[in-house]
């Protein structure tokens, strides 16, 4: 073998050179070294277990609508059809109270305004108003406005013209006055209604005390005026009116009392005094009036006057 340092010739169980003196024994592979250790790694963090998405909450659906229950179609009412309710035209009522101690109403009307009265009581009109007469409520009420002095029929004046005029004059001396019962009803005296609106209803009134039917001078029976709009009323002699606070009191001579609102008590008491009753001339029993409200007085009643002529009457000869 050759020394592969020196290339000289050396036995083939040599170890050594004998030129050189190297060693001629193989080279010997040296293992490498091991690999790294490699660096510590945190492991990897669990799984979270499978859990199903929530569901979907679907979108809110309104119910469907009921089905229409099957109503009957009104049926025509049998007979001629309802006249329409009374609607008085725009704008209050015009009329004027001429006349003085012998006092009549004039009243203007448009088409479509009517006023109704006792029969008779128109004194002269338009052309242009028509009359009908009926029982103005039914025969019920007619019986009831019987009762209280005025008659069975009332007649109904109707405009069929603009600016058509109409006089109701009054039955008796005195005054005429014009009373809105929208507000408040008002109670009379027997007689004293005159004419009035188709709003305002009329009435008999039952005086609930027995002393004030029996000696109020107006008996049991009264006028009542309630409704709506304006009524008229006669007032015999001249005419004071006078509005009561609550619990205020007048007394009044009997038959001198024309009208009071609803809300004034009406009564009457005894006279007292011996002497007052023999000698005053007022009677057994004023009319007393407790407020609150307001109400019509008259100095003169058609009983009152009618007892002072009545001695100069001539009487029929034998």
């Amino acid at each position: 073998m050759f020394c592969p340092f020196c290339g000289a010739s050396a036995p083939d169980d040599s170890k050594f050179c004998v030129s050189c003196g190297k060693s001629l024994a193989p080279p010997q592979e040296v293992p490498a070294p091991p690999p790294p250790a490699p660096a510590y790694q945190a492991p990897p963090p669990p799984q979270p277990a499978y859990q199903p998405p929530p569901p979907v909450e679907p979108a809110y659906q309104a119910p469907p609508p009921p089905p229409p229950v099957y109503q009957t179609p009104p049926q025509p009412p049998a007979g001629p059809p309802p006249q329409p309710a009374y609607q008085p035209a725009a704008g209050p009522l015009q009329y004027t109270i001429f006349g003085e101690n012998l006092p009549a109403v004039s009243i203007r009307l448009n088409p479509g305004e009517s006023i109704f009265t006792q029969s008779g009581g128109m004194t002269w009109m338009d052309a242009g108003i028509t009359m009908a007469t009926n029982m103005q409520g039914g025969f019920m009420k007619g019986l009831g406005r019987m009762v209280s002095g005025e008659s069975l029929f009332m007649a109904t004046y109707t405009s069929t013209a603009p600016n058509q005029e109409i006089v109701i004059a009054s039955s008796f001396a005195g005054n005429i006055v014009p009373i809105d019962v929208t507000a408040r009803p008002v109670i009379a005296q027997r007689t004293a209604f005159l004419c009035a609106q188709p709003t305002v209803t009329l009435s008999a009134y039952v005086t609930r005390s027995i002393k004030a039917g029996l000696f109020g001078g107006e008996g049991f029976v009264l006028q009542k005026l309630a409704g709506a709009g304006i009524v008229f009323i006669e007032i015999d002699g001249s005419l004071k009116e006078r509005t009561l606070a609550p619990g205020e009191t007048i007394k009044v001579d009997t038959g001198n009392v024309a009208a009071f609102e609803e809300t004034v008590t009406y009564q009457a008491e005894m006279v007292k005094g011996f002497k007052n009753i023999l000698f005053g001339g007022e009677g057994l029993f004023l009319t007393t009036l407790t407020g609150p409200g307001k109400v019509w007085l008259q100095t003169m009643s058609i009983a009152s006057f009618a007892k002072q002529i009545i001695p100069f009457l001539p009487k029929p000869s034998s």
